[in-house]
């Protein structure tokens, strides 16, 4: 029976050879492909962020899904190598027969990948093989990923099932004060939702938030008028940089009505990281769409920040999923800073809060 691996326990990577016993011949277990960017982690100690016992469904946006026998490694993040350069940072998944508990004595590291072997050369020649095919019909290549393939290993999960709330508990993955504090503002987020006393609700909400989480009503519009387009900046930041999120009034006055700046969605889960300092993690000019499997190109790119994740603490139907999902930010949300500016750190994420 697979291991409940809880929130901060340690676990191994089991060898090569464990693992592929695992995979069937397309590099699946219960259709989870193994990726080639998770081979440098094979037979390293890592400690557990969260239990992945549900996540959300980007590919059919059907909100929540279940998962067994599955976890996710401390900012252990897909780097692309193995899908032509994708920079999307997915978290990855790591079924629990691909680990097992760590000895008493050991310590969390980083660069003990695999040494040379026939094992390790078999594991990374069978989930480099299944990775993108040529599609005959439209002349482009289709990629496979664990996002691609998330619906498929997954199941569908009702938000209201409370399981999946005792589970987020038990498991480590957050604590019943921020349950509580994340559920009564979804609840005044429906209250305002309702038409009636949304005035009321929002000066509510506007009123206690700032007091937890520093934030004002997220979930307003932008107000670009539609028959505009929206206003554009090219800063050209590269990793490493230092950059202030502007605040949320400025961002707002980028956004047409969908909240949206050029295609890109701003979403009320950025909201808490307004006015703060990251540091930027890497541009993003092309990720896999995970519902086609194809390759886009990011006209304006983007850039994603260390640390800066969506907390699901403000998606209906999904609240405290634990993907962590990167958000992407065009540059006209934000602004250089010194390098020695002081500011919240990534583990000051309200993803970290949990």
């Amino acid at each position: 029976m697979s291991n409940k691996f809880k929130a901060g326990e340690l676990v191994e990577v089991r060898p090569a050879a464990e693992i592929l016993a695992t995979l069937d011949d397309t590099g699946c277990l219960e259709n989870l492909p193994f990726m080639p960017e998770m081979i440098p982690y094979v037979g390293g100690t890592y400690r557990v962020s969260k239990r992945a016992h549900k996540t959300c469904d980007t590919v059919h946006q059907t909100g929540g899904r279940r998962l067994d026998n599955c976890v996710h490694l401390e900012d252990q993040r897909c780097d692309g190598a193995g899908h032509d350069g994708c920079k999307a940072t997915c978290l990855l998944f790591w079924k629990t027969d691909w680990l097992r508990p760590a000895p008493p004595d050991a310590r969390p590291n980083d660069d003990s990948g695999p040494v040379s072997s026939s094992d390790n050369a078999a594991l990374e020649a069978l989930s480099r093989s299944v990775v993108k095919n040529h599609d005959p019909e439209t002349d482009d290549f289709v990629y496979r990923c664990q996002a691609t393939a998330l619906y498929d290993a997954t199941q569908p999960l009702a938000w209201y099932d409370p399981r999946q709330y005792a589970e987020d508990l038990t498991s480590g993955n957050t604590t019943l004060r921020y349950m509580l504090r994340v559920w009564f503002f979804h609840g005044l987020h429906k209250l305002m939702g309702l038409g009636i006393g949304y005035g009321l609700w929002a000066k509510l909400y506007d009123a206690l938030q700032p007091r937890v989480g520093g934030f004002r009503n997220p979930f307003r519009s932008g107000s670009v008028p539609d028959t505009e387009k929206t206003p554009e900046q090219i800063l050209n930041l590269q990793p490493g940089e230092k950059v202030r999120i502007r605040s949320h009034d400025e961002i707002l006055a980028t956004l047409n009505g969908a909240n949206k700046n050029r295609g890109m969605r701003f979403d009320a889960e950025m909201v808490p990281y307004c006015g703060k300092v990251y540091t930027v993690r890497r541009r993003v000019d092309k990720i896999i769409h995970e519902t086609t499997g194809q390759m886009i190109d990011i006209k304006t790119p983007s850039v994603i920040l260390d640390g800066v994740v969506c907390a699901s603490e403000m998606s209906p139907c999904r609240l405290f999923c634990p993907r962590a999902i990167s958000s992407y930010w065009r540059e006209i949300w934000l602004e250089r800073v010194e390098s020695d500016s002081t500011g919240s750190r990534p583990d000051q994420s309200p993803a970290a809060q949990g």
